[in-house]
Order: C-alpha cells, then sequence, then structure tokens
C-alpha cells in the first residue's frame, strides 16, 4: 500500500511544500523571501505574514505538479520547531487545519532531524546511508553532531554553545559588507582567494560541542586592526579573507567531526542544512573519506535549504511508527532534538 505524506515547512522565511509517496518525491515547492536581503537578515513578522500568503498556492502547485488530490493524502506532517514561533504557527495551523479537514493524521516534526532523515530520500542520483551513521548538521541557526541508530533513534553527541556556523558566516560577511545572506557570496569567493593567507584562533571547547562566537569577534578586531593601518584592506583583500575565514569555520566542524567518528567508531559520515551546500565543507568531507576510509554522504542542494520534502520524508517514517500527534499540539520556537 502506498504512503502518501504531504510535508509542510515553514520554520523560518522559505515556505515550501512537498509530497512523498513511500520515499520518493512526487513535488517539492518552494516560496522564497528575497524581502529580507535588504534588512540584512530575517525580520520575524515579515516572514509570518510571507508565510501566510504563500502556503496556499504552495500547496496548490505541490498538488498538481504531484498529479494527486487531497483525497490521496495519508498523512499531513509539519515542522513544530525549532524555528521563528510565527512562521512556525503559520504552518502548524494550516496542517492542524488540512488534518481536521481530511479526517486524516497529523505528525509533528522535528525541523533539524528533518534535515538527517533526507539522506533517507529514494533520489536516483543520491546513495543512501546505513544505520548508525554520524551527520553533521550546520545551518544558520544550529551546529550539531548526531549520531542515527535508525529512522526515530537519535543522539545529540554534540551542539554549539554560542553562535552556529551559518551565523558565523553571515556575521563575518556583514562585518565585511557583503549582502545577507553572506554564506554563498564567502563560498564564492573563497574559491578565488588564497585560504593560507590570514590565520583565526580556533576557539577550544571540549568534548563535541562547538563555538563560534570567539571567532567572529576576533575576526572583527583583526580587521579593525588592518583597517587602521589600511582603510581599504576589506576591499583590496576580500577574496584571501573569505577564503581564510572559511577554511577556519571547516577546519573547526571536521576536527570535531573527525573525532565524534573515532569515539562511536563509525565511518559513515553525512552532513546536513543550508551550510551542507558550502563547496569548502563538501571538499573537506571528501578528502577525509579518502584520508580515513570513510563513506561520505552529501545532500543534493535542493535538499541542504529548508524543504518540504524533509519533513515529508520525516513524516513517512513517523507514520510507519504510528508516530502520530493530536490537535493540541502547538509551535516551539526551542525544540530540543530528545523531543
Amino acid at each position: 500500500m502506498n504512503v502518501t505524506i504531504l510535508g509542510i515547512e515553514s520554520s523560518c522565511d522559505d515556505t515550501s511544500v512537498a509530497i512523498v509517496q513511500n520515499r520518493k518525491i512526487l513535488a517539492n515547492v518552494t516560496a522564497n523571501q528575497e524581502i529580507h536581503a535588504q534588512y540584512g537578515g530575517v525580520v520575524p513578522e515579515l516572514a509570518s505574514r510571507a508565510h501566510q500568503q504563500n502556503i496556499v498556492p504552495a500547496l496548490d502547485q505541490a498538488l498538481r505538479i504531484a498529479n494527486i488530490e487531497l483525497k490521496d493524502l495519508s498523512a499531513i506532517a509539519f515542522t513544530s520547531g525549532p524555528g521563528l514561533l510565527g512562521s512556525l504557527l503559520v504552518g502548524t495551523s494550516f496542517a492542524k487545519s488540512l488534518s481536521l479537514s481530511l479526517k486524516v493524521p497529523l505528525i509533528e516534526v522535528h525541523h533539524m532531524k528533518a534535515h538527517i532523515l533526507a539522506h533517507l530520500i529514494d533520489d536516483a542520483g543520491q546513495k543512501n546511508p546505513t544505520f548508525p551513521f554520524l551527520c553533521l548538521t550546520v545551518s544558520g541557526g544550529h551546529t550539531q553532531i548526531v549520531k542515527l541508530n535508525s529512522a526515530s533513534e537519535f543522539e545529540l553527541l554534540g551542539s554549539t554553545i554560542d553562535d552556529a556556523a551559518g551565523e558565523a558566516f553571515d556575521k563575518a560577511g556583514k562585518i565585511m559588507g557583503l549582502a545577507y545572506p553572506a554564506g554563498p557570496e564567502i563560498d564564492r569567493r573563497a574559491k578565488l582567494g588564497n585560504a593560507e593567507r590570514f590565520q583565526f584562533a580556533k576557539p577550544k571547547v571540549p568534548h563535541l560541542d562547538f563555538s563560534f562566537s570567539g571567532l567572529k569577534t576576533s575576526f572583527l578586531y583583526f580587521l579593525q586592526k588592518e583597517m587602521k593601518r589600511e582603510p581599504k584592506f576589506i576591499e583590496e583583500n576580500l577574496n584571501d579573507l573569505c577564503a581564510s575565514l572559511q577554511k577556519c569555520i571547516v577546519d573547526i566542524l571536521m576536527d570535531k567531526l573527525e573525532k565524534a567518528a573515532l569515539q562511536e567508531d563509525i565511518k559513515q559520515i553525512a552532513i546536513a542544512g543550508g551550510v551542507s551546500a558550502n563547496s569548502g565543507l563538501r571538499k573537506a568531507l571528501l578528502e577525509r573519506e579518502k584520508k580515513l576510509d570513510w563513506s561520505s554522504y552529501l545532500p543534493s542542494f535542493e535538499f541542504t535549504t529548508d524543504n518540504g520534502a524533509m519533513i515529508a520524508i520525516s513524516g513517512y517514517y513517523q507514520y510507519l511508527a504510528d508516530d502520530f500527534c493530536d490537535l493540541s499540539v502547538v509551535a516551539k520556537a526551542r525544540k530540543p532534538m530528545n523531543l
């Protein structure tokens, strides 16, 4: 019997609706919100308003692409957290309404778990990891190393104690005068620069946790010092600055991931989240694969950003486990991995 899941993602500024049948994607529609670029970051109130405008057209388009009707859905899966509360409320309320009207089960999905489970989508161009495997999830709001023993058993091994890696990219980019989001532009310029030109201190954090606030601060002080001597320092050294900064962040991530793999004696290694699109991180993972005999799993670029397909595939596995919720479920801006 086919299990057809509708996935709704609205945790930040992307409104995404996807339909997955078993593990195959039938449709994955995302409406982006470009308005935030002029403010240098996501404005929560504007994001929630845009979700209200985009969610119905996104659903309509997804149904047409999948060539199915609402009555064909087995369940409704949605992001309940973590994320921006106003944005989450739009998706949560919409999912509840659909579930009630269609009389189909409702499934709440953890946003960060969904990023990882995107690796289990049946995509002909990608290989799927087998359990157990480790996943480095890196985004604008989260940096974590997670061990998966099954599609429902997650073990958080380490996380950031302050800023996330994606946040460090964006804040450093803002300091250099780059437009938001700065991560993709830093990545583009890093390919043109010398990554060994500048050295930045790496924070010493115990165990498998991360810290990026100190790096961001030291980067700011470094630029302020250099600009006192040469006002055009950033402009004249931008590519090298981007390359050196990116290398530092990637090295921090990979050092911890390598430590986790050794600790857990696991060689199946995946990355997920928005920063998993970064070319420097992807290259570093593939280099470790050759050096350490890892089996590496890189997500397709469409699954690195927030998307409905990752919510739908998570919903699929929860559907098989009868892991449903009722209409009393609420959105949660903060949602630990163990919930």
